[in-house]
C-alpha cells in the first residue's frame, strides 16, 4: 500500500462542478461539489492503477514532480510551491 497525496481544485461551469488534479492533470465532474469531488478521487484511483498497471507510475509521479518519501518509501511526496500568484498578461 502506498500513498499519494493530491490537490483537488474545484470550478462550477454551466450547471455543473468539474473537479481537476492539477499534479496528474486527472479531472471529473458531477451535479453538487461533493459529487465533483468523489468522482475525482475515483479518477486518481484509476489513473494511479493503470500506470501502476503498466508499470509507469514511478515515472508519471517523478514527471509530475513527486518524490519517493526518504523516510517511508510506500509514501511520495510533491512539491510544495513557495510562492503562489495570480497574474495576467495583456495583449491587443
Amino acid at each position: 500500500m502506498f500513498q499519494i497525496p493530491y490537490t483537488s481544485q474545484l470550478y462550477e461551469e454551466d450547471d455543473q462542478y468539474v473537479a481537476v488534479c492539477p499534479e496528474l492533470n486527472v479531472s471529473s465532474f458531477g451535479d453538487t461539489p461533493a459529487e465533483a469531488l468523489a468522482s475525482l478521487k475515483e479518477a486518481v484511483a484509476l489513473f494511479v492503477e493503470e500506470c501502476q498497471r503498466m508499470n509507469t507510475l514511478a515515472l508519471v509521479l517523478e514527471e509530475a514532480g513527486y518524490q519517493r518519501d526518504p523516510v517511508k518509501p510506500n509514501q511520495w511526496i510533491h512539491r510544495e510551491p513557495i510562492q503562489i500568484n495570480r497574474l495576467e498578461v495583456s495583449f491587443a
